[in-house]
């Protein structure tokens, strides 16, 4: 029942999402993960509040991103703390790192030019906002700039409205999510091959990458996608309805059958065989007429029994619950989506495997809480490790 990733050692020197919550979904699944962190601290620290401590320390933006992860304090602009990185990347199986493009390479620690060569088993996995070539390679990468670089922020919004932000840094979560798939790649070919590799992950072509169905649509017409608010591109009726009172109610008739069923709910069956609305295409084409015949019916309805019977008729429908309703759902608490340790709540594992369990939570360490213990299983000395304090290599920090 131990983690899929048991034995492997990573190296986590991100900061902010992208880096920490691969590194975050590696430990999950039983990697030991070791974080390095500035003297300052990664910046989500004072990313708040609400924070979790007196001394606002540690925010809940952190907090999210950082459990079950060692934790030491190296000041990277010393000598000494890249002698000490140098040490802890020689026995690691994985790097995570999300630095400035060449910031590695200043250091005499690039991957290309030195690290591939000391340590051809490592794995390494760069996420940069736009990659370090190419006419924007480089540049610095924040999710709502590559959201709206990327047409993503176009396709957010009412159709007569301005283009909005994604309500969570979906870009940068979706980058975490390929940088995680990528380094589980390399490891699975290094199997064979006994090499590792650079996994190279930018947010560039994370956001892209979730673009469909415009981006496939404009690739096969030509036709730019236009904002259609919850409402889908191509299927209808599929999207937010007004119900009785205050509730919303999101119901999505993807097929034929399903329309037929939603009419028979809401009590209008003879709208599934109307010539207007009889087929899936008929009724995008025709999506106002449409909601001037259903919009009334919801709004005699109350949205939870609405959605249950819905459902029991095999039409998906929910309500559109706020966090406080998604966090405490039953069924949140069956799947095991927000999990404890002491008085930390985060949320849970999203990938289950039948026989490799998931990694109890631990909470997130303090800064530097594990400076000394992994220096001495490094084989530092006391001694050797009072002369790193000494020059600086822990900032102010005391291992």
């Amino acid at each position: 029942m131990s983690g899929a990733v048991r034995g492997v050692r990573v190296l986590d020197l991100s900061r902010v999402l992208a880096g920490p919550l691969c590194a975050q979904m590696l430990a999950d699944h039983g990697a030991e993960v070791i974080k390095v962190e500035a003297p300052a601290g990664d910046e989500t620290r004072r990313w708040g509040p609400p924070f979790i401590d007196e001394a606002e320390t540690t925010s809940a933006y952190y907090q999210g991103l950082n459990r079950n992860k060692a934790n030491v304090v190296l000041d990277l602009r010393t000598r000494p703390g890249r002698e000490v990185l140098h040490d802890l990347i020689a026995r690691a199986d994985v790097v995570v790192e999300n630095f400035k493009a060449g910031t590695m390479e200043g250091w005499g620690l690039g991957y290309e030019s030195r690290l591939a060569r000391a340590f051809p088993r490592l794995v390494y996995c760069r996420i940069t906002g736009y990659g370090v070539d190419g006419p924007l390679g480089g540049l610095p990468g924040y999710d709502a700039v590559l959201q709206a670089y990327g047409g993503l922020m176009s396709l957010n919004g009412e159709r007569d409205g301005d283009p909005l932000r994604v309500g969570v840094p979906i870009v940068d979560l979706t980058a975490a999510h390929q940088a995680f798939a990528g380094v589980l790649l390399a490891l699975l070919e290094r199997a064979g091959s006994g090499r590792g590799q650079l996994v190279d992950v930018t947010l560039f072509d994370a956001v892209l990458s979730i673009l469909h169905p415009h981006s496939a649509t404009y690739l096969q017409s030509g036709e730019v996608p236009e904002r259609t608010g919850a409402a889908h591109p191509t299927v209808a009726p599929y999207q937010v309805f007004r119900t009785k009172g205050q509730g919303r109610l999101f119901v999505a008739a993807a097929s034929d059958a399903q329309f037929a069923a939603l009419t028979e709910v809401l009590g209008r069956p003879r709208l599934a065989g109307d010539p207007r609305f009889r087929r899936n295409k008929d009724r995008v084409s025709r999506r106002a007429a449409l909601l001037a015949e259903l919009e009334p019916l919801f709004l005699r309805r109350d949205a939870g029994d609405l959605a249950d019977e819905l459902a029991a008729r095999g039409v998906p429908a929910s309500p559109v619950h706020d966090i406080d309703g998604a966090l405490s759902a039953p069924h949140t608490r069956h799947r095991a989506m927000v999990v404890q340790d002491g008085t930390y709540r985060g949320v849970g594992v999203p990938i289950k495997l039948g026989r490799s369990a998931a990694a109890p939570p631990r909470a997130p360490a303090a800064a530097g809480a594990d400076t000394r213990r992994v220096l001495t299983e490094l084989g530092y000395s006391p001694e050797r490790i009072s002369a790193l304090g000494r020059s600086g290599a822990f900032g102010t920090h005391s291992p």
